[in-house]
């Protein structure tokens, strides 16, 4: 038996729910567009023997400047705030609830310690620096956004779970009460009253609703792919509407979202760990810029970046490359730059500082 890093598969009705579901064919998940999961243009030790020169500046040479809020004293207030904890690991809070999404508080996000560390001086968060969580959200099962030993110590203080359909099964496996997951496939919602119960129909400006939307990515822990789903989420929360996106290569999903349930107040985009090699399943800078824009979104919150080295550009390539992107195609949108443990507000001022 594999250690329970890895997870478990699916059995019973959570099995059934994933063959029944539109997305899943020839027994795998599967995007909406064709989406090559192979490297393209090199083989795969080419690829590898490249990873292993990766650039001088893959990580940074000194520790990062990071803030470290006392999360627990945080006041709900009308306006969401949000606290980003480096990569795709960022915090919500409103006076409508507590969100928590991909966090990875481990040193490193993989199952091999020598593998994809977390940049000097970031690693200084923990799930001990959380009181109740109403809400944790998990996009999708990859090692840099669903960290078993985080999940398992969060869980007692998070009272509900959003995520992609097949988490559950890992969910399960590593002890986490089954009622406390819920499961989404692409178009389907969840929505949470003020007292964060669950009720049917449409979302309110009273209420919390997530709606889990198509990403162009994969999924996986071990060498078998796609045996769970990878999603964004539409976020109601109050009068605010918020992207949050997952891992996603760029595609026409993105404008499909934005007619149908944008504009959205913020977007927050994966913007890092892309590739030549890999081109559809991660976003360029360049990209990540159009999809907010076709998303509808007033402000971009890009992620996905300032932890971990996982690609083959420098640390801050991501960064540079965006907020030129943004100089050569303006449009009226917020580009958001915070530190690593900085508190935003979404009605603003947004941090811009060029602090890479």
């Amino acid at each position: 038996m594999l250690p329970k890093i890895y997870g478990a598969k699916a059995t019973g009705a959570r099995l059934q729910r994933i063959i029944n579901s539109p997305e899943y064919k020839e027994g795998a998940f599967q995007n909406m567009e064709p989406t090559p999961m192979g490297l393209e243009g090199a083989s795969f030790l080419k690829v590898m023997g490249e990873m292993r020169k990766k650039p001088k500046l893959a990580r940074p040479p000194v520790a990062l400047p990071v803030l470290q809020p006392d999360l627990k004293a945080m006041k709900p207030v009308p306006v969401p705030q949000m606290v980003w904890f480096g990569h795709s690991s960022y915090y919500i809070l409103s006076d409508k609830a507590s969100i928590l999404v991909d966090p990875v508080f481990s040193p490193n996000a993989s199952p091999l310690r020598s593998f994809a560390k977390a940049f000097p001086g970031t690693s200084v968060f923990s799930p001990e620096d959380f009181g109740a969580i109403d809400v944790l959200v998990l996009t999708h099962d990859h090692y840099d956004h669903l960290d078993y030993k985080t999940v398992v110590a969060l869980a007692p203080r998070v009272k509900t779970i959003v995520t992609s359909l097949g988490l559950g099964a890992h969910l399960e496996y590593w002890g986490i009460p089954a009622e406390k997951i819920h499961e989404l496939d692409w178009g389907e919602n969840i929505v949470l009253t003020p007292d964060h119960a669950l009720a049917p129909g449409s979302a309110t400006s009273a209420a919390i609703s997530f709606t889990a939307v198509p990403g162009r990515h994969f999924s996986g822990r071990t060498f078998k792919r796609n045996q769970t789903l990878w999603s964004s989420f539409v976020l109601q929360l109050g009068d605010y509407k918020i992207f949050l996106g997952g891992d996603s290569g760029y595609g026409p999903h993105f404008a499909s979202i934005g007619a149908q349930y944008g504009p959205f107040d913020l977007a927050i985009l994966e913007n890092g760990q892309y590739g030549v090699y890999w081109p559809k399943i991660h976003m360029f800078p360049e990209q990540t810029w159009q999809a907010a824009k076709d998303l509808g979104a007033k402000a971009l919150w890009p992620v996905h970046w300032g932890k971990f080295d996982l690609s083959l550009h420098t640390w801050d390539e991501p960064i540079r490359r965006l907020v030129q992107a943004v100089e050569k195609n303006p449009a009226e949108i917020a580009l958001i730059t915070p530190r690593i443990g900085q508190t935003v507000s979404l009605d603003g001022p947004f941090p811009t500082e060029r602090w890479c």
